[in-house]
């Protein structure tokens, strides 16, 4: 049985703030096809910014982006057999000494990160390498994982290899073990060359250490992903005073669930999204600094 297959959490239930809003808002819009998303913004090279995002403010900007009467079309969200809001199970692999986390909190250049991702609502399986591109974007290579086969058996191994080599000309790490598995609940909304993905009801479980984190109940985690520049998700964000986290779920959850790591680069946001009623052992959750400069007040408090 795979890492991914023993599957130990679930997203938060269907009362919390966060879950409520990505469904609110993936039905107030128009439906796109997963074809039509792959066609207009597959981003398997793209930039990724990260938002910890209140609950209420979500809702105001996904109903801005939404709108029929922006200019250059509405998001629409993604819909797949008339579902608008997906399960997701991620595990995460790394060496023994977790070389893929301090690679990434000593920001080097040649960086990689290993997972399986379960599509649960479809059963999919993918095995998937994301590096560090030249220009400082993210590059993604997927396999598709069948059957009863694992991320650790000898196919993907070489995939992961050959992937390594030809990109950064460095060789594959001699052992991988499962480190982290994630669950959530995703909607994704699309236009022409950008794609922002919603995540709620995060629960992070360390799979070495036997530990686990959930997200606050009324934060959504965005993700903008583009080609290029600042998305109008990114400006509309940027004046509710809503700034880019440094945050990553791999390496923000890891820096809550062993404070022994070297993880001050992450340990502000992971303390806001993962802290407060006991879920980041004992830690406290951070109130948000308010900007005074936000241009509108239904955009809410600012966080990190």
């Amino acid at each position: 049985m795979t890492a991914a297959a023993q599957r130990p959490a679930q997203p938060a239930p269907p009362e919390a703030a966060s879950v409520r809003a990505i469904h609110d808002a993936a039905h107030a819009t128009a439906p796109i096809s997963l074809a039509e998303v792959n066609r207009r913004a597959e981003l398997m090279a793209r930039f990724d910014r990260s938002y910890l995002v209140p609950a209420e403010t979500f809702l105001y900007i996904a109903e801005r982006l939404t709108d029929p009467g922006r200019p250059g079309g509405p998001f629409r969200a993604l819909t797949i057999d008339g579902r608008r809001a997906f399960r997701y199970h991620s595990v995460y692999y790394d060496t023994p000494g977790l070389r893929s986390f301090h690679d990434h909190r000593q920001g080097r250049r040649l960086r990689f990160k290993v997972r399986e991702r379960v599509y649960e609502d479809t059963g999919e399986r993918q095995f998937e390498v994301k590096l560090k591109g030249k220009r400082g974007d993210t590059v993604k290579h997927r396999r598709p994982i069948a059957g009863a086969d694992t991320p650790l058996d000898p196919g993907y191994r070489a995939f992961l290899a050959e992937t390594l080599h030809r990109a950064y000309g460095i060789g594959s790490p001699a052992t991988l073990r499962p480190s982290l598995s994630t669950d959530y609940l995703r909607a994704t909304f699309v236009a022409d060359g950008e794609r922002i993905t919603c995540d709620a009801g995060l629960v992070c479980d360390d799979l070495r250490a036997g530990r686990r984190v959930t997200c606050g109940a009324d934060l959504v985690l965005v993700e903008t992903k583009t080609a290029g520049h600042l998305t109008d998700a990114d400006r509309l964000l940027h004046a509710c005073g809503v700034r880019p986290a440094v945050f990553t779920k791999y390496c923000g959850a890891l820096a809550v669930l062993r404070p022994a790591l070297p993880a001050n680069r992450w340990r502000r946001a992971a303390r806001w999204a993962f802290g407060g009623s006991g879920r980041a052992e004992g830690a406290e959750r951070e109130g948000p600094a308010v900007d005074h400069g936000a241009t509108d007040r239904r955009c809410g408090p600012s966080v990190p």
